[in-house]
Protein backbone atom coordinates (compact mmCIF):
# COMPACT_ATOMS: atom_id res chain seq x y z
CA UNK A 1 0.00 0.00 0.00
CA UNK A 2 1.25 3.42 -1.07
CA UNK A 3 1.07 6.71 1.07
CA UNK A 4 0.49 9.80 0.08
CA UNK A 5 0.86 12.82 1.47
CA UNK A 6 -1.45 15.84 0.92
CA UNK A 7 -0.77 20.01 2.03
CA UNK A 8 -3.19 21.50 3.63
CA UNK A 9 -5.01 24.38 1.59
CA UNK A 10 -7.15 26.88 3.46
CA UNK A 11 -10.07 27.01 0.49
CA UNK A 12 -13.10 28.71 1.51
CA UNK A 13 -16.64 27.09 -0.31
CA UNK A 14 -18.51 30.42 -1.82
CA UNK A 15 -21.74 30.46 -4.29
CA UNK A 16 -20.43 30.40 -7.44
CA UNK A 17 -22.32 33.82 -8.92
CA UNK A 18 -22.64 33.01 -12.29
CA UNK A 19 -24.88 30.58 -12.16
CA UNK A 20 -28.18 31.38 -9.88
CA UNK A 21 -29.80 29.45 -7.17
CA UNK A 22 -32.39 27.48 -8.38
CA UNK A 23 -35.93 26.77 -5.69
CA UNK A 24 -38.63 24.60 -6.50
CA UNK A 25 -41.70 22.10 -4.32
CA UNK A 26 -43.58 18.94 -4.58
CA UNK A 27 -46.48 18.25 -2.82
CA UNK A 28 -46.24 15.55 -0.62
CA UNK A 29 -49.53 15.00 0.79
CA UNK A 30 -51.33 11.24 0.79
CA UNK A 31 -51.77 7.83 2.31
CA UNK A 32 -51.17 5.73 0.07
CA UNK A 33 -48.88 7.77 -2.49
CA UNK A 34 -47.85 11.68 -2.82
CA UNK A 35 -50.10 13.51 -4.97
CA UNK A 36 -46.58 14.78 -6.56
CA UNK A 37 -47.96 18.27 -7.86
CA UNK A 38 -44.63 20.21 -8.50
CA UNK A 39 -44.13 24.34 -8.31
CA UNK A 40 -41.53 23.96 -11.97
CA UNK A 41 -38.15 25.17 -10.85
CA UNK A 42 -37.40 29.31 -10.74
CA UNK A 43 -34.45 31.37 -9.86
CA UNK A 44 -36.44 32.92 -6.74
CA UNK A 45 -38.27 31.18 -3.66
CA UNK A 46 -41.48 33.81 -4.73
CA UNK A 47 -43.09 31.43 -7.68
CA UNK A 48 -42.50 28.50 -5.85
CA UNK A 49 -44.33 30.08 -2.40
CA UNK A 50 -47.26 31.40 -4.66
CA UNK A 51 -47.83 27.52 -6.41
CA UNK A 52 -47.51 26.29 -3.26
CA UNK A 53 -50.61 28.86 -1.72
CA UNK A 54 -52.92 28.55 -4.50
CA UNK A 55 -52.41 24.38 -4.42
CA UNK A 56 -53.39 24.52 -1.14
CA UNK A 57 -56.74 26.77 -1.52
CA UNK A 58 -57.38 24.21 -4.63
CA UNK A 59 -56.93 21.46 -2.82
CA UNK A 60 -56.47 21.51 1.08
CA UNK A 61 -52.99 20.01 0.75
CA UNK A 62 -50.35 21.85 3.12
CA UNK A 63 -47.10 19.48 3.21
CA UNK A 64 -44.54 20.42 0.70
CA UNK A 65 -40.90 18.99 -0.15
CA UNK A 66 -38.88 22.23 -0.80
CA UNK A 67 -35.57 21.84 -2.57
CA UNK A 68 -32.72 24.83 -2.78
CA UNK A 69 -30.09 24.38 -5.19
CA UNK A 70 -26.67 26.15 -6.47
CA UNK A 71 -23.01 25.62 -7.23
CA UNK A 72 -20.22 26.31 -4.84
CA UNK A 73 -16.48 26.97 -6.23
CA UNK A 74 -13.73 26.56 -3.85
CA UNK A 75 -11.94 29.70 -3.39
CA UNK A 76 -8.33 30.19 -1.92
CA UNK A 77 -7.14 32.98 0.10
CA UNK A 78 -6.03 36.21 -2.17
CA UNK A 79 -2.44 35.48 -1.04
CA UNK A 80 -2.61 31.91 -2.75
CA UNK A 81 -4.12 33.02 -5.94
CA UNK A 82 -1.56 33.19 -8.60
CA UNK A 83 -1.30 36.13 -11.44
CA UNK A 84 -2.88 34.80 -14.69
CA UNK A 85 -1.04 33.19 -16.69
CA UNK A 86 1.44 31.82 -14.27
CA UNK A 87 -0.09 28.21 -14.47
CA UNK A 88 -1.80 27.77 -17.55
CA UNK A 89 -4.56 30.50 -16.52
CA UNK A 90 -5.83 27.78 -13.72
CA UNK A 91 -6.21 30.19 -9.98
Amino acid sequence: MSRRVFRYFPFAIAQDATAGPEYEARCVVGDESECGAESGTHSGPGPVEERQRKHTQETGHRRYRRNFGDYAVMRPPAELVEPAGANGGVA
